[in-house]
């Protein structure tokens, strides 16, 4: 994929009249379909005016608006001289640095240094470039982490080329093959927010994920979900399938492509996107309706917020909604393709029939959730595919019937369905019971191995951090200790004070990586730590506003829970530990806080969503985290230090480094 408008040599570039460039540009822009305004005109004008005087005396390559479909954005300028990867940001008529600006360069060059094979190795040099400001970034500031990226740079286009040569006088390593870099692989893994956001913009599943043979099952099970859909569109037949993976492999990133897959018309949404995790649908609403704001700006157009937000609506709703929608309607659904994200999650029959009752005002309701949307899909007189994206380990609510209930479901009222399943789908992780047993008899049951997601891509930086959580939660402590040594790039510690968390947390994380702190639903006794579960945070503004914002997940002051991050992601996290969940020599030990004093927790069903809830919380982090099992205090009854100690000793035991 050529991701740039323009590339060629420094030779070349400083030899070629700038209004060739220009045209080049302005064509190359105007293909991709983002035909330029006057004021990116200008932009390229200077930068390309600048950069010949200034690139004159090297040899090397440069590359012009270098696309980066994780983050659906365009670097400036890319230009590789001697050793060096220059990530260069232009900021027109801008006489200061502010601080988006620099995290914007930032994000930009950590971005190549992830992502980019022919970037993991070289120096990265990030530049801001403030036409009108004053004075150049002191030479003397150079700063190299130890994956060798530079901290941004800040200069004028007057003091550019000698902020340049102090970089290159301070790196000493052989220089870059601009074609070997040029040929590198671009294996992105994005988060969910940006994976949604490229795909909904146009980008395709390929694009934005891996491509090494650890995650080539990411587009395997997209292809297999498009042949399914096709074949049953084809025959006029109605089909389920049950995609499974293992947390942070990329279920809900293959759902959302499905959706995006299947729209037929310009206006026409024949796909659509469930969920019934309230958070996960409203950030993800509201992080494409700001997205394509942003792109409809760069094409010279204008939209309205809400205008923005309808449209979103039609792609992904909750499920709840949907639910609701047809409660009354007997009409079948616009929608021939309905994706259930967290599928297990959906309601038993008791739990529909009490919310009925209590919220609809429905008496008698007698179908649990699952196969109530079964009956909607079902409506379809000629075709229709239901796709649900089932975790393990991941119910955590009162009332979640797990992945049974669909089987239960279809065996009892369905019979004429094609069921197609992973053959993991039996495993005991996806508790499926004893209904499982009558899949082997059904007729209509395609087992694809395709279905199943069995790397983690949700951590870049390793594979293992799942089954290190699920062994720490089983108390496998010699197997957690291996999958730990088995990842030494993603840094895990250990500490008994928030605020140490929360510096450790600033110290690692660069440009706009997001950090926050989560606790279970259950921390009833953070509060002298200024933890309070109690006041609830606001999932948009926490997992989406910037850093100047007191509501944000930057801020480290309101805190999330189980119920707001699943399904979604930060880059680091504190895990605070509180007494609900003890570590004995015995097992796990289950609390909850009730009035002035813990109460034991007895029933299965609730021990086993505490459990899950630790196993989200401690499965949030793409690149690492810290745990605070904090100190307790003796003189408070309810935070006696023999409820936490143990609790630390065990992971410390396991590994852990303490900070």
């Amino acid at each position: 994929m050529d991701r740039a408008f323009y590339s060629t040599t420094l030779a070349e570039f400083c030899s070629s009249p700038p209004s060739l460039i220009l045209d080049q540009l302005k064509a190359r822009a105007s293909d991709k379909g983002f035909p330029p305004q006057d004021r990116q005109i200008a932009a390229w004008d200077l930068e390309v005016s600048c950069l010949q005087k200034v690139l004159a005396q090297w040899a090397g390559s440069i590359h012009f608006e270098y696309t980066i479909p994780r983050m659906g954005r365009r670097i400036d300028v890319v230009a590789l001289i001697g050793p060096v990867i220059f990530v260069l940001e232009f900021k027109a008529g801008e006489g200061r640095f502010d601080q988006f600006a620099i995290d914007q360069v930032w994000d930009y060059a950590l971005d190549l240094k992830n992502f980019h094979e022919g970037s993991h190795r070289p120096v990265v040099a990030p530049i801001l470039v403030a036409e009108k400001a004053s004075a150049p970034h002191p030479p003397d500031a150079l700063r190299c982490s130890e994956d060798c990226l530079l901290s941004p740079l800040r200069t004028n286009p007057q003091g550019l080329q000698g902020v340049m040569e102090d970089v290159l006088r301070h790196s000493s390593a052989p220089d870059l093959l601009p074609g070997e870099w040029e040929a590198g692989r671009y294996l992105p893994t994005p988060s969910i927010i940006e994976a949604a956001a490229a795909l909904y913009g146009g980008h395709k599943v390929a694009e934005i994920s891996r491509s090494d043979a650890g995650a080539l099952n990411l587009t395997t099970t997209s292809k297999c979900i498009d042949d399914i859909v096709s074949s049953a569109k084809k025959d006029h037949r109605k089909a389920i399938c049950f995609v499974t993976g293992v947390p942070g492999s990329g279920k809900t990133l293959v759902g959302l492509n499905a959706a995006t897959n299947h729209r037929q018309g310009s206006d026409d949404l024949y796909s659509v996107f469930l969920s019934g995790n309230g958070p996960l649908v409203a950030v993800l609403c509201e992080a494409l309706a700001r997205d394509q704001i942003r792109r409809v700006a760069e094409r010279g157009g204008l939209m309205r917020l809400a205008e923005a937000r309808s449209q979103v609506k039609a792609f992904i709703q909750n499920v709840h909604h949907f639910r609701d929608e047809y409660l009354h309607d007997p009409t079948p659904p616009a929608e021939h393709v309905a994706i259930f994200d967290e599928a297990q999650r959906a309601w038993d029959l008791n739990q529909t029939a009490h919310f009925m009752q209590r919220r609809k005002h429905v008496l008698g309701f007698d179908k649990s959730e699952p196969e109530y949307l079964i009956s909607c899909m079902d409506r379809h007189r000629d075709w229709a595919v239901i796709i649900c994206l089932v975790g393990g380990g991941q119910e955590i609510n009162t009332g979640e019937a797990g992945i049974g209930e669909w089987i239960a479901s279809l065996n009892r009222a369905y019979p004429t369905w094609e069921v197609h399943i992973s053959p993991q789908l039996l495993d005991s992780e996806y508790a499926a019971g004893s209904t499982a047993i009558a899949l082997e008899s059904r007729p209509g049951v395609v087992r694809t191995e395709g279905l199943h997601l069995s790397t983690s891509m949700r951590s870049y930086r390793s594979e293992n951090i799942s089954a290190l959580v699920k062994q720490v939660l089983d108390l496998e402590i010699a197997q957690a200790r291996a999958s730990l040594h088995a990842a030494p790039n993603f840094p895990i510690v250990l500490t008994r004070k928030v605020s140490t968390a929360k510096n450790w947390l600033k110290s690692k994380a660069r440009g706009s990586e997001r950090y926050g702190i989560v606790v279970s639903s259950q921390a009833e006794r953070l509060r002298p730590y200024a933890i309070n579960i109690q006041s609830p945070v606001d999932p948009i503004h926490w997992f989406l506003d910037g850093k100047e914002d007191v509501r944000s997940s930057y801020y480290l002051e309101d805190v999330a829970t189980e119920f707001h991050v699943q399904g979604l992601e930060l880059d680091w996290t504190c895990v605070t530990w509180d007494a609900d969940l003890r570590y004995t020599r015995e097992g796990w030990e289950h609390w909850s806080f009730r009035g002035d004093r813990w109460q034991r927790i007895h029933q299965s069903d609730r021990q086993r969503y505490q459990k899950n809830a630790y196993r989200v919380l401690l499965t949030r982090a793409r690149q690492g985290m810290v745990v605070v099992v904090p100190e307790g205090d003796v003189a408070d009854p309810t935070r006696n230090p023999d409820y936490y100690d143990p609790t630390f000793e065990y992971l410390r035991e396991i590994g852990f480094p303490v900070i």
